[in-house]
C-alpha cells in the first residue's frame, strides 16, 4: 500500500504518522519474504524498522550523513533510498551488498562490515564538515554489541571532549550475535529497567499539569529541552561523564516518539547519545523467539523456519564443537573464549557443559587474544575461536602478546578462505600473509572436519601458539587418508609425471578437481602432495616428494602476496631449485560477495580455468 510508493527518503515525509506505522509491517513483510529467498541478516533488520523510516523521516539523506556501524541492519534504509527493486540479488554476484558500500547508493555514506567503527567514522564526518564550514548533521548507529568493541570506546572517548555535533544513536537490543555480556550490557540494562526516571517524569508532569493555564506549556518545553525532565531532575549517565548531552532510553518501536526525540536532537548542539531500545527480531516470531539463528541464515521456508540447501554432512565447526567438549572433558585445563561468537564458531554446547570455562568477551577480538595470554602465563590452555577476517583486527595483540612470549594459545580460525554472500570485509583470505610472518607460530590447515580433532589434541602437545584453520561448511572431497597430526608431514596423494600440485586444507578439494578434470579433458596425469602444516614448512620431507617434477604448481583459498604460494617460492629460491613454479590464487584481496563457484569462475580459478592453464603453460610445452 504504502512501500510501492516509496522510492526514495522524500517519499516518506510525505506520509503522515499513522501511514508510518502501517509502513513498518509492510516492510517488515517484504524483509522477511526477501531475505527468506536470498538469505542475509533478518533479526537486526527487524529490529530497526521503525528506527531506520524515523531517522529518513527526521533528516535530509545523503545531505545528512548516516554512518551504520557494521552494516548488517541496514536493509531497511536500502528500501527507503531507492534499492527496494534490487532485494532479489541481495548479496548475489553483481547485486547488492548485505552491507553499506558507497560506490552502491550515495546515501551509504561509508563502507562497513566488521564492528564498532561508526562513531569513528562519523566524527571524522563532523570534524571534516566543520573543516568546510559545513551544516549538515552526522549520525551514527551503533548497536549495543558493538559498542562493547574497544574502538567504539575510543572513538566515544575523542568525541566526548571535543564541541563537534554528532549525533550517536546507541540501537540496545540486548544482543549482537550472541546474547550481550560484560559490564556494559549490565549497565545498559540497569538503564533500562530503572524506575527513577519515569516516576520522577510523571510526578513532576502531573504536578505543572495542575496549574491551569500554565502546566501544560511548561510540560512541553521540559519535554523539549536538552534532555526534558530526566536531564533536569534524574543522575548524569556514563555518557555525559564522557561529554554527552543523553537523551533516552525510548522505545525503538514507537514512531512517533522517535521522531520527535530525533528532532530535539537535532535541535541541540555537541556531541548527542540518544539510547534507543529495540527487539532483535521484531515482528517475526521465529525470529524474535531465537534472534541468534536468524542473525545470518540462508534461503529459508519463511512459514515454517526450514533451511534449504542445507549441507547434509558435518561442518568444520560442527566438528570443532563436538571436538573441544571430547577433549575438555579429558583436559581440564582447557579454556575456550569467543568474541560475541559462542553459536557461530560451535562453542554453545561447550558453554553449557562447561560454564566455568567459557568466556564470551564481547566484539572485542584484541581483548581475547592477550586475555587468552594470561590465561596462558597461569597455566592453562586457551581456545580462541574467531573468524578469520574478525582475527585480523588483532595482529599487534598476537604477535606481541602471544607470540613474543611464546605462549600457549591454540586458534581456531574458522572462515578461513572464502564465505560467499558476505563479501570483501568477510572473506578469510590473509590469514596465512598475516599470520605466518609471525615469529614461534605454528599454522596447520585440516582438510576434513574429520581431523579437526587430531589437529587440536596435537596442538595441546605443542609449546607456542598454534594456528588451526578450516573454512566455512564442510568437505566434498571423497578421501581415505586422514593426517596424523602427532607427525605432520606433506602427502603424496597422488603420483603423476611433468608436474606436482602442492596444496593445504580446502584447497586439495580443488586440487583433485583440477587434477580429473586434466586426466578426462588431456590424458595426463599430475601428482598431488598436501601441505598440512604451513608454517614451518617441512622443507627435508617435501623435497623428497617433489624431486621428480620439473614443474610445482600451488593452488590456495588465499591472496598469493605472502600466501602459500610465496612460502612455497621462498623455499624453492633458499634452496636454489631451478623448479618452476606456477601459483594459483586470489590476485588481490577484493573478492566480491557471490556464490562461491561464481567467484572462483570470475577469478580464474576454478578446475577447468586452472586445468587449461597448467595445460597450456606446463604439460603442454
Amino acid at each position: 500500500m504504502f512501500l510501492s510508493k516509496i522510492n526514495a527518503p522524500e517519499d516518506l515525509k510525505k506520509l503522515k504518522l499513522e501511514d508510518l506505522k502501517v509502513l513498518s509491517k509492510e516492510i517488515r513483510n517484504f524483509l522477511i519474504k526477501s531475505v527468506a529467498r536470498t538469505g542475509g541478516h533478518l533479526s537486526s533488520n527487524l529490529g530497526v524498522v521503525e528506527l531506520s523510516i524515523a531517522l529518513h523521516y527526521v533528516f535530509n539523506s545523503p545531505y545528512d550523513k548516516i554512518v551504520w556501524d557494521v552494516g548488517h541492519q541496514a536493509y531497511v534504509h536500502k528500501i527507503l533510498t531507492g534499492r527496494k527493486g534490487k532485494f532479489k540479488t541481495l548479496r548475489q554476484e553483481g547485486g547488492i551488498s548485505g552491507f553499506p558500500k558507497r560506490e552502491e547508493s550515495e546515501h551509504d555514506i561509508f563502507d562497513v562490515g566488521h564492528s564498532s567503527t561508526s562513531i569513528s567514522a562519523a566524527l571524522g564526518l563532523a570534524v571534516g564538515r566543520n573543516l568546510n564550514h559545513g551544516q549538515n548533521h552526522v549520525i551514527s548507529v551503533i548497536g549495543d554489541g558493538a559498542l562493547t568493541g574497544g574502538m567504539a570506546f575510543e572513538a566515544l572517548n575523542n568525541a566526548g571532549r571535543g564541541n563537534a555535533n554528532l549525533i550517536v544513536i546507541l540501537n540496545d537490543n540486548e544482543m549482537s550475535i550472541s546474547k550481550n555480556v560484560g559490564g556494559l550490557s549490565k549497565y545498559l540494562t540497569k538503564m533500562r529497567s530503572t524506575k527513577q526516571y519515569t516516576k520522577v517524569k510523571e510526578g513532576v508532569e502531573s504536578i505543572f499539569s495542575a496549574i491551569p493555564f500554565l502546566g501544560s506549556p511548561i510540560v512541553q518545553a521540559l519535554k523539549r529541552t536538552k534532555g526534558g525532565v530526566k536531564t533536569l531532575l534524574v543522575n548524569n549517565t556514563w555518557f555525559e561523564e564522557l561529554g554527552f548531552s543523553y537523551l533516552g532510553p525510548i522505545d525503538g518501536h514507537n514512531i512517533s516518539e522517535l521522531i520527535e526525540i530525533l528532532n530535539n536532537a537535532k535541535q541541540l548542539k555537541g556531541p548527542i547519545l540518544v539510547h534507543v531500545k529495540t527487539i532483535k527480531g521484531k515482528g517475526y516470531s521465529l525470529a524474535q523467539k531465537d534472534p541468534s539463528k536468524y542473525h545470518g541464515v540462508g534461503a529459508f521456508d519463511y512459514k515454517t523456519g526450514t533451511t534449504l540447501n542445507k549441507f547434509n554432512g558435518i561442518t568444520f565447526s560442527e566438528a570443532f564443537s563436538e571436538a573441544i567438549v571430547k577433549v575438555a572433558n579429558e583436559e581440564k585445563k582447557i579454556v575456550a573464549i569467543t568474541a560475541a561468537m559462542a553459536d557461530g564458531t560451535g562453542l554453545t554446547k561447550f558453554e553449557k557443559i562447561f560454564p566455568k570455562r567459557f568466556f564470551d568477551v564481547g566484539i572485542a577480538e584484541q581483548h581475547a587474544v592477550t586475555f587468552a595470554g594470561g590465561l596462558a602465563v597461569e597455566g592453562y590452555k586457551p581456545v580462541v575461536a574467531i573468524y578469520s577476517s574478525f582475527l585480523q583486527r588483532a595482529y599487534d595483540q598476537i604477535l606481541h602478546d602471544i607470540a613474543l612470549q611464546n605462549l600457549d594459545v591454540i586458534f581456531m580460525v574458522d572462515r578461513a578462505g572464502l564465505v560467499g554472500e558476505d563479501g570483501e570485509t568477510h572473506q578469510g583470505i590473509f590469514d596465512i600473509s598475516y599470520l605466518s610472518n609471525i615469529p614461534n607460530i605454528k599454522i596447520l590447515s585440516p582438510k576434513l572436519p574429520q581431523e579437526i580433532e587430531a589437529a587440536i589434541r596435537y596442538a595441546l602437545t605443542q609449546s607456542g601458539p598454534i594456528v588451526i584453520r578450516y573454512p566455512r561448511g564442510g568437505s566434498n572431497i571423497s578421501i581415505d587418508t586422514i593426517i596424523d597430526y602427532t607427525n605432520p608431514l606433506p602427502v603424496m596423494h597422488c603420483k603423476g609425471k611433468k608436474a606436482v600440485i602442492l596444496s593445504f586444507g580446502k584447497a586439495v578439494e580443488w586440487a583433485f578437481e583440477i587434477r580429473d578434470y586434466i586426466v578426462a579433458q588431456y590424458k595426463i596425469e599430475l601428482g598431488i602432495v598436501e601441505v598440512p602444516y604451513i608454517m614451518p614448512v617441512n622443507e627435508e620431507e617435501l623435497f623428497k616428494l617433489i624431486k621428480t617434477y620439473g614443474a610445482v604448481v600451488t593452488v590456495e583459498d588465499h591472496v598469493l602476496v605472502g600466501g602459500f604460494g610465496s612460502i612455497i617460492s621462498t623455499i624453492l629460491h633458499k634452496h636454489q631449485c631451478p623448479k618452476r613454479l606456477y601459483s594459483f590464487g586470489f590476485e588481490n584481496g577484493i573478492v566480491r560477495q557471490g556464490k562461491i563457484d561464481k567467484l572462483l569462475e570470475h577469478h580464474n580459478l576454478n578446475p577447468k580455468q586452472i586445468g587449461d592453464t597448467i595445460y597450456n603453460e606446463i604439460l603442454k610445452k
